[in-house]
């Protein structure tokens, strides 16, 4: 490595200590009593409210982006043919009959795995990143994404992230889940969306140009940066749906308040290649920053990982540390189920 790389490039720089009990396990009720840390960039301030308040800061021309993916219940638990117990965790469609996903367990390939409903899943390939390729049937008929989830939903449990450390429950399947959400295929919830109470989102409706786009959350959005260099990390991919709509807002030059950074990166791979559909695997970060998204509002995110490199590529790493550091010192809750950020 270097001597000269600059410290934004390396990835123990974007490292914080987060005390114990900081890491939110369940959401606050009402959703909207959740804090929120505003940043004005313009003034370099920071005001320290709560999500109810969020429209009194936005600027009022400013269109608002939205990720409608719905999570689905992709953790499964089975057997094998020996008996020997296996859990899957269903990551994403890759053709009509090969889903990505991670299997805890030992399989090779060949080996079936069978779950309630008369589900089983094939192996057809390990991959080197320990992800594996399977097909799966239902009743020995190979089946599609489309029939898998609904016997998803009757056997599956909602993917908490893992350092929840703790079993979905019958809350999560509201709590965990917006309140747009449509389209199925995300095992991670877009989570700066979750603060919106149905009153609080009619009103943004009412005074903002609202547009959904879709992106399926994938399991690598909480995969740590292992690389010593963050451009040499390998960015996960992530179907995305952008439709003729929301494209032409994002051809024009109106202010634009990303909610949650599934929405930035999708918004920032349109700008950059036009395509409304596909995979999406850009990753921002200091040395790639937004061209197109001028607001963002996300929660507070796991250290060394590419969303606190997104943060940074807004505002520096330095001042992203440092408003972590203050939101830390004021009591803010960490992650998918804790307390908001607006950057303006």
């Amino acid at each position: 490595m270097s001597p000269n790389i600059s410290p934004e490039l390396l990835t123990e720089n974007y490292d914080y200590t987060l005390p114990e009990g900081f890491i939110a396990t369940s959401p606050v009720h009402p959703r909207d009593q959740a804090k929120l840390l505003v940043y004005d960039r313009k003034s370099d301030t920071v005001t320290h409210t709560t999500f109810t308040h969020l429209l009194d800061f936005l600027p009022q021309e400013c269109d608002v982006f939205l990720n409608d993916t719905r999570v689905i219940k992709a953790r499964i638990f089975g057997h094998k043919e020996s008996g020997g117990k296996v859990e899957l965790l269903f990551n994403k469609t890759l053709d009509a009959h090969h889903s990505l996903v991670l299997i805890r367990g030992k399989v090779k390939v060949g080996t079936e795995l069978f779950f309630d409903e008369e589900l089983t899943a094939t192996v057809t390939q390990l991959n080197e990143d320990g992800s594996r390729i399977v097909s799966f049937s239902h009743k020995g008929a190979l089946i599609r994404f489309e029939d898998l989830v609904l016997i998803l939903d009757k056997i599956g449990h909602l993917p908490l992230p893992p350092y929840m450390q703790r079993e979905d429950t019958k809350e999560d399947e509201t709590d965990y889940q917006t309140l747009f959400a449509k389209n199925a295929g995300a095992v991670a919830a877009p989570t700066a969306s979750l603060h919106f109470t149905p009153e609080l989102f009619e009103a943004l409706e009412q005074r903002h140009k609202t547009h959904k786009i879709t992106l399926h959350v994938g399991a690598g959005t909480f995969k740590p940066v292992d690389a010593e260099n963050i451009l040499e990390h390998p960015m996960h991919s992530e179907y995305f749906h952008i439709s003729r709509e929301a494209a032409e807002a994002l051809e024009n030059d109106k202010p634009l308040l990303a909610i949650g950074t599934t929405v930035t990166r999708t918004a920032e791979y349109y700008v950059r290649t036009k395509k409304r559909e596909g995979e999406c695997d850009l990753f921002l970060n200091p040395h790639n920053p937004p061209q197109r998204v001028t607001h963002l509002l996300t929660n507070f995110h796991l250290p060394k990982s590419t969303l606190i490199m997104l943060v940074s590529a807004f505002i520096g790493r330095e001042k992203t540390l440092q408003l972590y550091k203050e939101a830390i010192e004021n009591n803010y809750r960490f992650f998918s189920y804790g307390d908001a950020m607006l950057i303006l």
